[in-house]
C-alpha cells in the first residue's frame, strides 16, 4: 500500500519527468543522427511532439496541486479571510465546471476519433490515444483541486488557501 500512496502522491512529478526526458531523448537522437548520416529519423520528431504535448498537460495538473497555476489575486488582498475564501471556492467551482464542460466535449471528440480513426503517419497508433491526455488531464485538475478543499478542510487549515501574501 505504501507504494500505490508513494505512486498516487508523485504522479504529475515522475510523469513529467519522463515525458521531458523522453522527448529530450528523441530530439538528441535526432539531432545526432542528422549529424551523422545527415538523414533524420520520423519517429524521432513524433514521438517528442507527442511526448511534449503531454508533458504539458500533465504539468498543468502538477501545478494545480502545487497551488502554482497562473491566478490573478490582486481583486482579493483588500478582503478579510472570509471574504477571500468565498470568492476564491466560487472561482474555483467555475473552473472545475469548465473542466468538466472540457471533459465531456473531449470524450466526445476522442470518440469519434476511435470511430473514424486518424492514424498518425510514422508511429501508426491512433491519434484519439495521444489526444486522450485533454480529458484526462482535466479531470486530474479537477480533482487534485477538490483534493485541497479536503486536505485543508479536513485539517482545519482553509485559511491556507487564501494567504496570497505568503505564497509569493
Amino acid at each position: 500500500m505504501g507504494f500505490l500512496k508513494l505512486c498516487f502522491a508523485n504522479f504529475e512529478e515522475w510523469t513529467s519527468a519522463f515525458l521531458v526526458g523522453l522527448m529530450i531523448v528523441c530530439l538528441i537522437i535526432q539531432v545526432f543522427i542528422r549529424f551523422i548520416f545527415g538523414s533524420a529519423l520520423a519517429w524521432t520528431e513524433e514521438l517528442s511532439r507527442y511526448a511534449f504535448i503531454w508533458a504539458v498537460y500533465v504539468g498543468a495538473a502538477l501545478c494545480v496541486k502545487r497551488r502554482i497555476h497562473v491566478r490573478i489575486t490582486a481583486q482579493f488582498l483588500k478582503l478579510d479571510t472570509r471574504g477571500r475564501l468565498f470568492f476564491l471556492t466560487v472561482c474555483d467551482a467555475i473552473w472545475i465546471a469548465f473542466n468538466i464542460f472540457i471533459f465531456i466535449n473531449s470524450v466526445e471528440v476522442i470518440r469519434d476519433g476511435l470511430e473514424f480513426p486518424e492514424v498518425s503517419p510514422t508511429l501508426g497508433i491512433v491519434k484519439s490515444w495521444v489526444e486522450a491526455i485533454i480529458p484526462f488531464s482535466f479531470a486530474l485538475m479537477s480533482f487534485r483541486l477538490l483534493q485541497q478543499y479536503y486536505l485543508h478542510w479536513k485539517a482545519g487549515t482553509m485559511a491556507e488557501l487564501v494567504n496570497f501574501e505568503e505564497m509569493v
